[in-house]
């Protein structure tokens, strides 16, 4: 399918001997110079915009594929709001297409660029060196990315481009950015970090802009994204609600129970979206796990095991910072999550066993549980390696799914037949954090219908167990706001 937009005036420049594989003479030639670009271009904006009027540039006709809404989803792009007949509109009042064409598979733009004959192959420089392949077929062009964003084009729209901000710069903000960039109606503006140093290196690398100071940096963005050391995410979270914005924060969000509760208390005051970013609660093959053992499928569930260990290096910060660090702080939430979901919050007693490594920390750590009706075990570790997987019993049959469970992909049902079994398997894309913002900018556009998947009190009862793991392991700066 095509859109065409009409014959332009040919131009007829020089090509040089780039193309020709001559070596530095110049091949004066007259010739049209064909450039394309590909995108989703859904709720069109100035980034949009820029990016075909530098495309354009490039030559002397252009061609714009739009995506459809099946490869889209084929893709991993999420929260796509307009139809793909106004996005076409949209790239088409922008002026700069010459031809619109529709982008439907996987391979379509070799077989496009050979089709039409292109030379220059043009995207945003945030998916710089993914298309460099396509040197092979014409000249790739990574064009540089806007920064700064301005939301005000479609603050008239029940959907507005989204604005967001981090804070951190460490490993799971660094993760954050790719995944963000495929999730519709958001766009990474900025980075703040008290060092600035970091805030810089962060945001030259991902083409954003960083800021010194932190009331500047939240008047540039409508969300928050926290991805700090664990002991500040309460000041952060605070601050960042106390100033009108949404905030997702990284698990754990907070360590104490009461800043867990005050803080869900605020948001609602404000009439604010919080989430807690346990990306396994958001993820469709958990979620599918999660229907079928709530179903009564395999009766009612009396055990819940789960295990996630992972070998850190002695050096890195979860296993140094005497306070912060250690398996349980940075895993428990992972494990607690399908007991939490599936025998509740109300247990009768809790149980923390840990192995200790040079530093004090614990490298290993067995939690136990006792409900009215069922028991579980939560086993998670930096420092011991154990094999890793959900097991779900109940008066029926059991569910298994090995590691990494945590992005589920697959499961099984098992019976007293040992011979009837059933297999599920689900799609799980990239690092996963996709999903848990695509339900993100869903709840704060009014949809409600995610909240289920990990809700505020969970996420109270999560921080009442971080506190009660610390308490039993008498550890210091339990007070520390920031």
């Amino acid at each position: 399918m095509q859109v065409l937009m009409g014959v332009v005036e040919k131009k007829y420049i020089v090509l040089y001997a780039e193309k020709f594989e001559l070596q530095g003479e110049e091949k004066h030639e007259s010739i049209m110079i064909k450039v394309i670009t590909y995108g989703t271009f859904d709720l069109f904006h100035e980034g949009h915009y820029r990016l075909l009027k530098r495309a354009k540039a490039l030559g002397d006709y252009l061609i714009v594929g739009v995506t459809t809404e099946a490869y889209d989803k084929a893709r991993g792009k999420l929260n796509v709001v307009d139809s793909l007949m106004i996005r076409i509109e949209n790239v088409k009042k922008s002026g700069f297409a010459d031809e619109i064409i529709i982008e439907e598979t996987q391979g379509q733009k070799v077989n496009d660029i050979r089709k039409f004959r292109i030379d220059i192959f043009a995207i945003g420089s945030d998916w710089t060196g993914e298309f460099d392949y396509l040197n092979d077929y014409c000249k790739v062009v990574y064009l540089e990315r806007t920064k700064n964003i301005s939301s005000t084009m479609l603050r008239e729209k029940n959907s507005p481009i989204h604005r967001i901000g981090i804070i951190g710069t460490g490993r799971i903000a660094e993760r954050f950015i790719p995944e963000a960039k495929l999730v519709s109606g958001v766009s990474t503006q900025g980075v703040y970090n008290p060092h600035t140093e970091s805030a810089i290196r962060f945001a030259d690398k991902w083409e954003i802009s960083a800021y010194r100071e932190l009331e500047e940096f939240y008047k540039a963005v409508d969300i928050v994204y926290v991805a700090s050391p664990h002991e500040t995410h309460y000041g952060y979270i605070k601050s960042a609600l106390e100033h009108g914005k949404h905030v997702l924060c990284e698990k754990p969000m907070v360590l104490k129970q009461a800043q867990a509760q005050e803080l869900f208390d605020l948001a609602r005051e404000r009439n604010l979206v919080l989430f807690e970013g346990i990306k396994t609660a958001f993820c469709p093959g958990f979620h599918k796990l999660l229907g079928f053992a709530s179903s009564g499928t395999v009766g009612s569930i009396r055990n819940v095991e789960a295990c996630f260990t992972k070998l850190e290096g002695k050096e890195t910060r979860e296993l140094t910072d005497r306070v912060y660090g250690g398996s349980f702080i940075e895993l428990g939430s992972y494990v607690m999550l399908p007991i939490l979901k599936l025998l509740g919050k109300d247990f009768e007693e809790i149980r923390f066993d840990t192995i200790r490594g040079e530093q004090g920390l614990d490298i290993f750590t067995k939690v136990s549980l006792k409900y009215p009706s069922g028991i579980a075990t939560a086993t998670c570790g930096l420092g011991v390696k154990s094999e890793g997987r959900l097991l779900i019993a109940g008066t029926k049959g059991y569910i298994v799914a090995e590691a990494p469970w945590w992005k589920t992909t697959y499961f099984e049902l098992h019976y007293e037949n040992s011979s009837q079994v059933e297999k599920y398997s689900e799609r799980f894309l990239g690092d996963g954090l996709r999903y848990e913002i695509s339900d993100f900018i869903s709840t704060i556009n009014g949809n409600s219908s995610s909240e289920f998947k990990l809700t505020r009190e969970e996420s109270v009862t999560l921080a009442g167990m971080m506190e009660a793991f610390m308490k039993a392991e008498k550890r210091e700066g339990l007070d520390m706001e920031r």
